[in-house]
């Protein structure tokens, strides 16, 4: 149920987008219209969040498997569906999606699950952790768990349901 709509795709703020499109024209979205509805927000919002979705230091597969499973944490249907088809395009297979939805196996599971828990790294967590991922790596793991948690609470909290022509990416396991 949205509970706050989207602004319509021909009422968009393209200066508000600038951060994220840097000019060029996007397909509509649920997501950043709902964000339009506070332009200044949306702004420096996108600002921060290109940073992460773009230029993160972390490897695309990696990152793509920290989004889904905060996600998935979150029961996001909004970020999974969008994320699953990031993650295939980043080289996921569907045995990892599959862990993902179970939480199982890997490092980054047990490390998203740990963050959005206790919003804190065990010492053997973060020693492996450490292991793999150099310090800029770290810090942009940890920002992209504690921001699409952030986003799954807006995307949650305002009803944002996705985009037409995607299904929840299989959330409804």
């Amino acid at each position: 149920m949205t509970r706050l709509s989207p602004v319509p795709y021909d009422e968009w703020d393209p200066d508000a987008l600038r951060p994220l499109t840097g000019g060029r024209t996007v397909p509509p979205s649920n997501a950043l219209g709902l964000l339009l509805n506070h332009p200044r927000l949306a702004k420096t919002f996108l600002t921060f969040s290109t940073q992460l979705a773009y230029r993160s230091t972390l490897p695309a597969k990696t990152r793509e498997l920290t989004v889904l499973r905060t996600a998935w944490r979150h029961r996001c249907r909004y970020e999974w569906a969008h994320h699953v088809l990031t993650a295939r395009q980043a080289g996921v297979s569907e045995e990892e999606l599959d862990q993902v939805r179970r939480g199982t196996g890997t490092l980054v599971n047990r490390a998203v699950d740990e963050l959005t828990a206790t919003s804190a790294l065990s010492d053997a967590t973060y020693a492996e952790l450490a292991k793999e991922l150099d310090e800029r790596q770290l810090m942009d793991f940890v920002f992209t768990v504690g921001t699409y948690a952030l986003l799954a609470m807006v995307y949650n909290a305002f009803g944002v349901e996705p985009d037409p022509g995607m299904d929840d990416g299989g959330m409804s396991r």
